[in-house]
């Protein structure tokens, strides 16, 4: 077989490792994406049920629950349950509690020092004015 020929057999071999290797990131990114989108109304819904449960909601809270609900229903339809086995190993590590990390959230769960306090400041977004 000819130098040229094994050339080119060889090039043609790394062109589809790379357009395999190209969709595998594509997909990535979609699935990526989709969680972002989940979390992203997850944390929309959250907000408008602890609006409505304490009394701040609007007249449109109890529809904009429901809208969010069907919204994560057919998300769960395409991309998989939200709920069961939901979790990435990384969504475990320690810290990160019910798909939020940082902010001050803690685990309900864990025992604090004695005398210390958790002051929790309230959320702008939620129309509190800390009074």
């Amino acid at each position: 077989m000819p130098l040229f020929d094994r050339v080119k057999s060889q090039a043609a071999q790394l062109a589809q490792a790379a357009q395999e290797a190209g969709k595998a990131g594509q997909s990535r990114l979609a699935e990526a994406q989709a969680r972002k989108r989940a979390d992203d109304m997850l944390r929309s819904l959250g907000r408008a049920v602890l609006a409505s449960r304490t009394g701040r909601g609007t007249d449109g809270t109890e529809a904009e629950i429901e809208r969010l609900i069907d919204l994560l229903t057919q998300h769960e339809e395409t991309h998989g349950s939200l709920v069961e086995g939901g979790e990435d190993e990384d969504d475990r590590s320690e810290g990160h509690v019910g798909g939020i990390t940082g902010r001050g959230v803690t685990d309900p769960g864990a025992a604090s020092p004695p005398g210390s306090a958790n002051p929790v400041a309230p959320s702008p977004a939620l129309g509190t004015d800390g009074s």
